[in-house]
C-alpha cells in the first residue's frame, strides 16, 4: 500500500515524512526501510504479531507495511509548471491515497508561504491544483471518446457521457471523490487515474504548546474537521514536531515520552491504522516456529485469493484453509484449540476476516 503526502511549503510535511523515514529505518527486522530518498516504510501497528511470536518461539516476525511517498512540488501553479511543475504528477498517480499535512499552528519563526496561518486556503490551494491536473487528464480522454463515438461502439457513446459528467464536476472545482457515481462508473473511473478520486486523510498539525488540548478547542483544527465533513474524508490530529522526536528514540524511551504528554499511541501509528480503515484493509496472520506474519487484503477478500498473496501456487492449487481465531489461539494454543473444535477447514467460497490465523493446504 502506497500513501502520497502531500502539502505546501512550511505545513510540517517534510518534518512528518522526516518521522516516518525514521519509523522505517528503526524497524530492522524486516528488509526494506530505505527505498529511495522520497520512500519511507513503515511498520503496521499489530500487538497480536508480539503475541504469536512468544507463543511459537518464532524466530522472525514480519509485519505488514505501508509505503509513505514524499510528493514534492506541490505549490500553487504546480499544475501550469510553478515549483518543480508536472513532476508530482508521475509520483501522486502511483498512490492509493493520499495524505494531506495541514499548518494548524502559529509561530514568527516558521514563514507561511501565502503571509498567514489558514488552513482551508491551504487545503484549497492543493486541492485546486489536483483538479486542473485532472481537467487536462480527463479533456484528452473525452476528446479521443468522443471520436470514437463515429466508429458506433456504444461503450465509447457511455465514457463520454461519464467523462462529461466529471469534466462538469471539476470546472466546478469540486474533486472527483464528492461526484456520486454508480458501480460501473466507478470501475471506469478507475482507468483514468484521477488524482481527485484518490481518498484523503487530512492531517492537522499542530504545535507542542498544543499537544493535550481537546481538539474541540482548537479552532483550526474544527475547520479542517468541518471541511473534511464535507467530501467525507478523515480527520487525523498530529504534532510532526512531536512525531519527529518519537521517531529517534528507543521503544522504551518513546513509551515514557509518549506518558509524560499523557497519549497513549503515536501520532504514526494512528495514521497507519487510519490508513488501512480508509482503504478497506484487513490483515490475517499466518504463525509458526520459523515466522510470524501479517498478510494485507481487502475487506471481502476469499481464501484462495488471500493465500495468493503468500504465493500463487497456493492460490492455484488450493485444497482448504485452516483457520483459527487468533483470541482462541493465544488463549489456549494451538494442539488445545483443535481438540475444542476452534480449528476450522474453509473451502475456496471463506471470506477472510481480521485477525483470522490460517494455515493453508494446497497442492500443485
Amino acid at each position: 500500500m502506497k500513501l502520497g503526502v502531500v502539502g505546501l511549503p512550511n505545513v510540517g510535511k517534510s518534518t512528518l515524512f522526516n518521522a516516518i523515514t525514521h519509523a522505517g529505518a528503526q524497524s530492522a527486522n524486516f528488509p526494506f526501510c530505505t527505498i529511495e530518498p522520497n520512500v519511507g516504510v513503515v511498520a503496521v501497528p499489530d500487538e497480536r504479531l508480539d503475541r504469536l511470536t512468544e507463543l511459537y518461539s518464532a524466530k522472525k516476525t514480519t509485519p505488514a507495511v505501508i509505503e509513505f511517498v514524499d510528493i514534492a512540488g506541490l505549490v500553487k501553479g504546480a499544475s501550469k509548471g510553478e515549483g518543480l511543475g508536472n513532476k508530482f504528477l508521475s509520483h501522486i498517480r502511483e498512490v492509493d491515497a493520499i495524505v494531506h499535512v495541514v499548518r494548524c499552528f502559529e509561530d514568527d519563526n516558521i514563514i507561511h508561504v501565502e503571509q498567514s496561518v489558514d488552513p482551508i486556503r491551504d487545503i484549497n490551494t492543493i486541492n485546486l491544483e489536483l483538479i486542473f491536473a485532472d481537467i487536462e487528464t480527463v479533456t484528452k480522454r473525452l476528446d479521443k471518446a468522443r471520436n470514437m463515438v463515429k466508429t458506433g461502439n456504444p461503450k465509447y457513446k457511455e465514457e463520454s457521457a461519464l467523462l462529461e459528467k466529471i469534466l462538469a464536476h471539476l470546472e466546478k472545482e469540486l474533486p472527483v471523490r464528492t461526484l456520486v457515481l454508480n458501480e460501473d462508473e466507478q470501475e471506469l473511473t478507475k482507468d483514468y487515474f484521477l488524482l481527485t478520486g484518490k481518498p484523503v486523510i487530512y492531517v492537522a498539525n499542530i504545535g507542542e504548546n498544543d499537544m493535550g488540548t481537546p481538539e474541540e478547542d482548537l479552532p483550526l483544527v474544527v475547520k479542517v474537521k468541518e471541511f473534511a465533513k464535507t467530501e467525507n474524508s478523515q480527520t487525523l490530529v498530529i504534532c510532526a514536531k512531536t512525531e519527529d522526536e518519537l521517531s529517534t528514540l528507543t521503544k522504551e524511551e518513546a513509551k515514557e515520552y509518549m506518558e509524560a504528554l499523557g497519549i497513549t499511541e503515536s501520532g504514526l501509528d494512528r495514521l497507519v491504522k487510519a490508513s488501512y480503515t480508509l482503504l478497506g484493509l484487513i490483515s490475517y496472520l499466518t504463525a509458526g516456529e520459523k515466522e510470524v506474519r501479517a498478510w494485507t487484503i481487502k475487506q471481502g477478500t476469499k481464501a484462495p485469493q488471500a493465500a495468493g498473496k503468500i504465493h500463487t501456487d497456493f492460490e492455484k492449487g488450493f485444497i482448504r484453509a485452516e483457520v483459527v481465531d487468533y483470541e482462541i489461539l493465544v488463549e489456549n494454543g494451538f494442539v488445545k484449540a483443535k481438540e475444542m473444535g476452534k480449528v476450522r477447514s474453509e473451502g475456496k467460497d471463506y471470506v477472510v476476516k481480521d485477525g483470522d490465523v490460517i494455515l493453508f493446504r494446497f497442492n500443485v
